[in-house]
């Protein structure tokens, strides 16, 4: 009789969710733990609560509502205790300005997701932001690094080829779709993302859209 073959254990992803809206927040806790490798933590209707279970509870993945009634997202994100948080967060709001989802972006978010989107959009999110890759809705791309005409030509840090590899990581792409759509191997978009994380310092995809921030001129600015 053959051996079984060995079961495959699939990693929890331990899941804080902060939401003011007690509906929102009880039905989108309901439908993640139905998935099986999600574990909602806690179900959060305050910053305060959700700081104290973050320091109590292991948590991989907060879901941050951006408009907290007496707080938002950005305060959230600048907590000292939130500071020193080594998991991700992924932004759900219903509603974003510009201004604001750049600011959310430099505070170390790793994604935004509409509410708007289904519940299997938001567990595909999840997936996405803990295999490493961000999560930014396509109708929000343009308001945030749409260029902008400038009276003053600027030097570019970056090369055109890292230039385009730095557009598809802030899209959320990962290496094979950038390699598809620029027409490379996936190797040579692995070696120019090193050279990215070489040149800005940084070791993460999320930290790099940041630097994207940083590098283009955003409407507005």
């Amino acid at each position: 009789m053959a051996p079984c073959a060995p079961e495959v254990l699939i990693p929890t992803i331990r899941i804080l969710v902060l939401d003011d809206h007690a509906l929102f927040r009880e039905s989108v806790a309901r439908l993640l733990s139905a998935e099986p490798d999600f574990e909602v933590v806690a179900s959060c209707g305050s910053v305060e609560e959700a700081l104290a279970v973050v320091r109590q509870e292991p948590t991989d993945i907060i879901l941050l509502d951006h408009d907290l009634g007496q707080s938002d997202g950005v305060q959230f994100m600048r907590s000292e205790l939130v500071q020193h948080y080594i998991g991700k967060v992924l932004v759900v709001t219903a509603g974003i300005e510009k201004q604001e989802a750049r600011d959310l972006i430099r505070s170390g978010v790793s994604g935004i997701f509409p509410k708007s989107n289904s519940a299997a959009s938001l567990a595909e999110g999840i997936h996405d932001v803990m295999a490493g890759k961000v999560w930014f809705d396509p109708e929000l791309l343009p308001e945030v690094i749409g260029a902008s005409e400038s009276s003053e030509p600027q030097t570019s840090r970056f090369t055109k080829r890292e230039e385009l590899v730095l557009s598809g990581v802030f899209e959320g792409l990962a290496n094979k779709e950038i390699a598809n759509r620029l027409g490379v191997s996936e190797s040579s978009v692995k070696a120019t993302l090193q050279q990215l994380f070489s040149k800005t310092g940084v070791r993460t995809r999320s930290q790099l859209v940041r630097v994207a921030l940083e590098h283009y001129k955003t409407e507005g600015r």
